[in-house]
């Protein structure tokens, strides 16, 4: 269970006067900080809240209320440039240079007015906390140790590049995150606060937001079920294409190509495929290649199609529905992939020509998430790969227990509000309190 207690001020306190900007950077992010500033302005006193999302143009803020406070703009890389090269060229030209100037030019004025940052994601977001001369806290969201070790020991097939330092943050990011600026650090599990420790960060594991926010309506359980026909053989799979257009229509056609070889590999079963789709993508686009495919079209309350044994049904409103329903998830996808795992389940991910999910990401991601993640290198091979896992019991119960230990319990995003209300309560009527000075 994520811990109670976290470093901040002693004794009764209320809230000063004082602003709080997030800055994040992608889609994930984002929807990871709303969750903590939901919780924060629920709290007494709450502060003034805005954000400065760097990636995209902040939906997901702006859907919960929050006010944005500079500009914004998509650029075609959907933020991922550290993971194609050939995509700096294109953002450039998008306008990247003049956006991140007037972004950063933003953030030094927030600073100077006396506000406060809560950085939210990698080191690019808490480069900029640092720069802006504020004080900020950082959630970090992109790095775990289960990338380069598990529990008993380093990983044969990491990059030996990475974690030579002591963790799998670099010296100059333990460096930020220690500096006096900075007010917090929260990471993603407890072997990663406990090695960022070794490196006197004065890191701490409250939980991961991710695993927030799945909670299930019992109506849209009941009206995804009555979307299919009674059956007693039955295999659910959730299907993740992924969030950003076009790359997720690209995704999209890869998992109708797997699914021709899941029905083979089922001939005896009724498989229900439920696509959790992102509200932003283009229904559309997916009926037209369903359509292509060979897929029939079907009445229903949500958009339905059918070919040999398989029935697919697609939603934009009930994604933590299909989770929870599902027993394992197709993904070509980053955080949806890692909410179904944490909640126990298999999840079968087939990398493309990206630019996010390559097959270089998708190899970080089953390091990350270790047993939970089986790669499918083409779509040919889903099938057998899930029938093989799917048979299996004692394997599959190895995969809920890990799953739920790589990603934690909910209730992090009230906890970090919590410790965040600590740490910027009023000065005058506390002491901050550092790691080994008496806090826990």
């Amino acid at each position: 269970m994520p811990p109670k207690i976290c470093y901040g001020w002693e004794g009764n306190s209320k809230w000063s006067t004082m602003n709080l900007l997030c800055v994040s950077n992608g889609h994930g992010e984002d929807t990871i900080a709303v969750r903590v500033l939901k919780e924060l302005r629920q709290l007494p006193g709450a502060p003034s809240l805005a954000a400065l999302p760097i990636v995209g143009e902040g939906v997901s803020f702006q859907r919960a209320g929050i006010a944005i406070a500079g500009p914004t703009r998509s650029m075609p890389s959907g933020g991922f440039i550290y993971m194609d090269k050939r995509q700096v060229v294109r953002d450039l030209q998008g306008g990247l240079l003049g956006l991140t100037i007037s972004q950063f030019k933003a953030l030094r004025q927030w600073a100077q007015a006396g506000g406060k940052i809560l950085a939210v994601g990698d080191v690019v977001p808490l480069a900029l906390a640092w720069a802006s001369g504020a004080e900020y806290v950082f959630i970090g969201t992109a790095k775990s140790e289960y990338l380069v070790r598990d529990e008993t020991g380093r990983l044969p097939n990491c990059p030996w590049l990475e974690g030579y330092a002591g963790s799998i943050y670099q010296p100059w990011e333990c460096w930020l995150m220690g500096h006096a600026r900075c007010q917090g650090v929260f990471v993603r599990d407890q072997i990663t606060a406990d090695y960022l420790q070794k490196q006197q960060v004065p890191a701490q594991y409250a939980g991961n937001p991710m695993m927030d926010g799945l909670e299930s309506s019992a109506a849209k359980l009941a009206t995804l079920t009555a979307a299919f026909p009674s059956a007693e053989a039955v295999v659910t799979l959730v299907l993740l294409p992924g969030s950003r257009a076009p790359e997720a229509f690209e995704n999209w056609q890869r998992i109708l190509l797997a699914l021709d070889s899941v029905g083979a590999n089922f001939p005896d079963r009724h498989l229900r495929l439920l696509a959790a789709i992102a509200p932003a993508l283009n229904l559309a686009v997916l009926k037209e290649a369903l359509v292509e495919g060979g897929w029939q079209p079907e009445p229903g309350t949500y958009p339905t199609y059918s070919r040999q044994n398989l029935r697919l049904i697609l939603t934009s409103d009930a994604f933590a529905e299909c989770l929870h329903l599902a027993d394992a998830a197709i993904a070509t996808a980053g955080t949806a992939t890692e909410q179904v795992v944490g909640l126990g389940k298999p999840a079968f991910t087939l990398p493309g020509p990206g630019p996010q999910f390559t097959y270089a990401f998708a190899e970080a991601q089953s390091r990350l998430l270790g047993a939970s993640i089986i790669l499918v290198p083409q779509p040919q091979q889903m099938g057998a790969a899930l029938a093989t896992c799917l048979q299996d019991q004692a394997r599959l119960q190895r995969i809920a227990l890990n799953g739920r230990q790589r990603m934690g319990q909910p209730g992090a995003a009230r906890q970090i509000a919590l410790c965040l209300n600590q740490i910027y309560a009023a000065p005058a009527l506390g002491e901050w309190v550092k790691p080994g000075a008496g806090g826990s």
